[in-house]
């Protein structure tokens, strides 16, 4: 119970509340998200589960009062023994689906009682006791049936009826706290006497007829026996339910384990979420995790493989985000919560997660904001695996001293197994760490064109707070922020100068060492693409030379036959054999390699267009103001290059468009970068050819192609719209694209 409560606290500290409770939704019966055991065991059988379609599982009662009261031998409801009826019929039928691997073997090995599965059969879809169970109930049900019928038939004549015609207020009969009534209007003790059960919002009376007074009697009385007797079946299946109570107990606890799966696996369907599986490794990077709290989120990359993060930079430009996103990403993968991140992304496991992020400041305890502090901080030192953020970490005292201090006590968690992430605005705390070869640091960047944060961040180097800027932003006036620059000083503002100078010139590095990257790897490329080019031409010419040296020594050997001939039409046989040898002789003609360049007029197919830009063995042309993507050995060169960029003539391109999506594109079965590669050269076709509406199969699966496939179509610059596919058409396995 303490461990669901701080589980509790802390997804409430991380914004993940709505998250979670839209997972619970999928529960069938209400539990929290922890479930024991090894996490590689459960998320093995999640992934097989998620191969297979079947049934939901029911929604069901918690039981563990039920089970209790078994143990004391106490009776059951009868409907508290429905609810384990459809525990027991679920694994039933789970049993005679064809399960293979790790499901198999769990399905195998549960094994229900024979008892048990007849005491299943007593039961309908609805939870009443079947006919043929027990005689004596079906003569009980069978008289209640008759005397109903019986009430309806005279109500029915009563209706009938002259005298009360002028009273009735329609020809029914209501049924009004489980009493059959007529809907009467005021006057009628006159011609009827009876009992008003209730008044209607039109200020009608609801009236029981005295006179079926004896019929109610009897069916009071066949209601009552047939308590009597459920009691009596109820009795004895708590007899058998107490004798196989650990039965009862394991399916119990099986059943949350497959809710628990099924729940997670639908909720990943529901918003295309991705299982990350933690690992032991101490390797952590993120790649483009979305906090589930926003609605429109930036993609989060960050590497974590030092045991410290310092967040600095602009106010309200995200620091505490990123924070809540690295603890809310090893808190969903320790709990296989499926959350929106690229598959490529590696998290640990820890043992514990603690978010230091509130104020602790507690006048009713006499804390005040850093005592608070210093006693969240002194419980970590007692404990290892651990993953800590902390917000603000300057909070509450002097600002030097707290630089001091707080420098020491990271540099002593460093030296055990625990990661801490850090938001400061604390520029000297952060030099102070900075030469630590265990912390990185990450600043929070700021466009001072739009005087807005950009919510990126510049790894390895301080930022600004920019908190001059964010108060004008929020509405201090001018005049006031302007009073306050010079009274900050012209020395601190010069450093905070040279800081934010610093992180520009830092960006700029960052981007020529990623464009230095590129131009290496493409020269690399080249360079493996040309040896395998040189060794392939080699072979050729070998196995030509070898062909030509064997064809002309025949013929060689037909011209010396013809010599040593001594009859003339002989030697003229000879030589004309000889002859043929050689006409057949076929010399392989040497293809000169072109090489295309940025600008190059091309030819592709029946369509002429210029290079825009190369890379690798592709090239992007530009055919009639449309951008596509092409192989550059399907290009031919035409005409001369451009040398002056020229304002493209306008091009009007007459073509009839069907009138429904005629062109579509199946790519089950491929991987994802072979099927992103297909679909970008599928729709620069189908732009040519003038279609606007194209349909794409990629089915469902694992969802990685799914996922694949709408992130390509999202940025695609010639794509409209796109929206899953009518169910005749392949649902949510296929795109319906505009283009």
């Amino acid at each position: 119970m303490v461990k669901d409560l701080k589980i509790t606290e802390l997804i409430n500290k991380l914004d993940l509340e709505q998250h979670i409770s839209k997972l619970k939704s999928f529960f069938a019966r209400e539990k929290d998200i922890i479930f024991e055991g090894d996490v590689s065991y459960h998320y093995k059988l999640i992934s097989e589960l998620s191969n297979y379609t079947f049934k939901d599982a029911p929604k069901v009662a918690n039981l563990d009062s039920q089970l209790m009261h078994i143990q004391k031998l106490g009776v059951l409801k009868i409907y508290e023994i429905y609810e384990f009826v459809k525990i027991i019929n679920y694994f039933a039928y789970l049993k005679r689906q064809r399960f293979e691997g790790g499901l198999f073997a769990w399905f195998e090995k549960i094994e229900i009682p024979s008892e048990i599965l007849k005491v299943s059969e007593y039961f309908d879809d609805k939870g009443e006791i079947k006919s043929g169970v027990n005689e004596e109930l079906d003569s009980v049900n069978h008289a209640l049936y008759k005397n109903k019928e019986e009430i309806r038939t005279y109500l029915q004549k009563l209706i009938h009826t002259q005298k009360l015609q002028p009273y009735l207020v329609d020809n029914q009969i209501h049924l009004v706290n489980g009493d059959e009534a007529l809907l009467l209007r005021g006057g009628f003790n006159h011609i009827l006497k009876g009992s008003i059960v209730d008044r209607s919002q039109g200020g009608f009376f609801y009236v029981v007829p005295h006179t079926i007074s004896e019929l109610k009697q009897k069916r009071d009385d066949l209601q009552n026996h047939k308590l009597e007797l459920v009691y009596k079946i109820s009795k004895e299946i708590s007899s058998t339910f107490n004798k196989w109570l650990k039965f009862l107990q394991f399916i119990n606890k099986e059943f949350d384990k497959i809710d628990h799966y099924l729940a997670r696996i639908s909720f990943s369907r529901s918003g295309d979420l991705n299982f990350i599986l933690p690992t032991n490794s101490k390797t952590h990077t993120l790649v483009e995790f979305c906090h589930p709290a926003l609605h429109h989120p930036k993609p989060i990359t960050i590497d974590f493989s030092k045991k410290v993060i310092m967040l600095t930079g602009v106010n309200a430009g995200g620091k505490t985000m990123v924070l809540k996103s690295l603890l809310s990403s090893v808190l969903m993968s320790k709990y296989l919560v499926p959350f929106r991140a690229n598959k490529k992304s590696q998290i640990p496991h820890f043992k514990h997660i603690e978010a230091i992020l509130d104020d602790p400041q507690n006048v009713k305890n006499d804390i005040s904001t850093f005592a608070g502090r210093m006693v969240q901080f002194s419980t970590l030192f007692s404990k290892d695996y651990y993953i800590v953020g902390v917000d603000e970490i300057e909070l509450g005292t002097d600002s030097d001293e707290a630089a001091v201090l707080f420098h020491t006590i990271i540099e002593e968690l460093i030296k055990k197994n625990i990661k801490v992430i850090i938001t400061t605005h604390h520029k000297r705390l952060a030099a102070m760490l900075s030469g630590n070869n265990e912390v990185e640091l990450y600043a929070a960047l700021y466009d001072e064109v739009n005087e807005k944060p950009t919510y990126e961040f510049l790894q390895g180097t301080i930022g600004r707070s920019y908190a001059f800027e964010t108060a004008g932003r929020y509405g201090i006036p001018k005049y006031i922020i302007e009073k306050t620059k010079v009274a900050y000083g012209e020395d601190k503002f010069k450093l905070n100068e040279l800081i934010q100078k610093s992180a520009t010139l830092e960006m700029e590095l960052k981007l020529k060492i990623e464009k230095l990257d590129n131009e290496i790897a493409n020269t690399l490329r080249l360079k493996d693409s040309l040896k395998n080019q040189r060794d392939e031409f080699q072979e050729e010419l070998n196995t030509s030379k070898a062909k030509l040296h064997k064809e002309y020594q025949q013929a060689i050997n037909e011209a010396r036959a013809a010599i040593k001939a001594k009859d003339v039409s002989e030697s003229h046989r000879y030589l004309n054999a000889a002859s043929k040898f050689v006409k057949n002789v076929e010399t392989p003609q040497i293809k000169e390699d072109v090489v295309f360049e940025v600008g190059d007029m091309v030819k592709y197919k029946s369509s002429k267009g210029e290079i825009l830009s190369i890379k690798g063995e592709k090239a992007f042309v530009d055919i009639d103001g449309i951008k596509m993507q092409v192989f550059l050995k399907e290009l031919k060169k035409s005409g001369v290059p451009k040398t002056t960029p020229k304002q493209k003539p306008k091009t009007t391109l007459n073509v009839e468009k069907p009138t429904n999506a005629g062109v579509s594109l199946d790519l089950h079965g491929l991987r994802s970068d072979e099927a992103i590669e297909q679909l970008d050269k599928f729709i620069s076709d189908c732009l040519i050819a003038g279609f606007d509406e194209v349909l794409v199969y990629h089915g469902i699966g694992t969802g990685k192609l799914s996922f694949a496939v709408k992130e390509f179509l999202r940025t695609h610059p010639k794509v409209k719209s796109f929206t899953d596919a009518h169910p005749s058409q392949g649902g949510f396995g296929a795109k319906v694209v505009k283009l």
